[in-house]
């Protein structure tokens, strides 16, 4: 069978070129929307997919199309041969976005390799810019580090997005300070509605601080903001300040306003082909390659489960077999 160089195409019309492929399930943050508290247990090194494995999925991937590929975790900087594996990555046939998201604590000695990594873009987890609410978010002391390396990220003119994940009683004091990031700097600060992988299987239930709530913030604040075209495939519905250098965007997680549209793969640190977010994973590949799938075997099942998509991530969840998300968003990959 030819190769599907444009991208697969789901089973209601969605092309498919963009995977997140989480290296490791290890942090060294204990974010509390994110792990279930300071006792999280991580996986042993043999249950997580190695770098052989995950290399040799990248270039079946990269056969069906999936040109853009993000590495998340855990936080990926965390995991030891990470620099190698990134450079055997950019010699796969059809994979020529490569990205990261991190959490800046360990990135900002690393940022002058970049552009060598062919590592185009970063997003960047910070969730307030106060010490105190940011350690408490994170249970670690480590905002400064994370600012050094956003410095580090436009001195070195890699194209920087900022994520917050917006949490009632927690850090919405925060959204104005951080939009402001923006006035300056030509970064993206990304507000995100708090989704429910934090390893409790408590869903937040009607959000306070969803989209809309966190663009009324905004507007009373800068009421002249003015939307921006979206970008195909985008999660985030972005937004101009007049006079700032970067912009804003906020993403509807919980509310899933842009399933849609969705062009994501996820790869789990455990080898689990996720469909989508919200979906309990739709194929074990880590079983498959201990078990001697051949590439061809593998290349059908992306298809076969591609073609078999939810329609969006309410359905996803509605059914998964094992209940209500359970899981934390560090096994998942963020």
């Amino acid at each position: 069978m030819d190769q599907v160089r444009d991208g697969i195409v789901d089973n209601f019309g969605r092309k498919v070129n963009y995977l997140r492929l989480a290296v490791t399930d290890r942090c060294n943050l204990r974010c509390f929307y994110c792990m279930r508290n300071e006792h999280m247990t991580f996986q042993p090194r043999r249950e997580l997919l190695s770098y052989e494995e995950m290399e040799r999925l990248l270039r079946i991937l990269g056969g069906l199309g999936i040109n853009k590929l993000r590495l998340t975790g855990g936080e990926p900087f965390v995991r030891r041969g990470i620099l190698d594996f990134i450079r055997r990555v950019n010699g796969i046939d059809g994979i020529d976005q490569i990205s990261v998201t991190t959490n800046g604590t360990l990135t900002a000695r690393l940022i002058p390799e970049f552009d060598a990594l062919n590592i185009k873009s970063v997003n960047l987890s910070l969730d307030s810019i106060d010490p105190d609410r940011f350690q408490a978010i994170t249970r670690r002391d480590e905002l400064a580090n994370v600012l050094h390396t956003l410095d580090q990220l436009i001195t070195h003119d890699i194209d920087t997005k900022i994520n917050c994940v917006v949490m009632q009683g927690k850090n919405t004091e925060d959204i104005l300070p951080l939009a402001q990031l923006a006035e300056k700097a030509p970064i993206t600060v990304r507000f995100i509605e708090e989704m429910p992988f934090n390893g409790e299987g408590k869903h937040p239930g009607k959000l306070i601080w969803n989209h809309i709530r966190i663009l009324d913030e905004l507007k009373a604040r800068w009421p002249n903001i003015q939307a921006q075209p979206k970008p195909p495939f985008s999660t985030a519905e972005l937004y101009k300040v007049p006079g700032f250098e970067g912009q804003i965007g906020i993403i509807a997680a919980y509310s899933r306003t842009f399933c849609g549209s969705c062009n994501r793969l996820r790869i789990t640190p455990q080898g689990q082909l996720k469909t989508c977010l919200y979906d309990g994973g739709v194929l074990d590949l880590k079983k498959l390659l201990r078990d001697g799938a051949s590439d061809e075997e593998l290349r059908h099942l992306f298809i076969d489960r591609v073609g078999n998509r939810a329609r969006n991530g309410f359905e996803a969840e509605s059914n998964r077999v094992d209940g209500l998300v359970s899981e934390s968003m560090t096994t998942i990959g963020g």
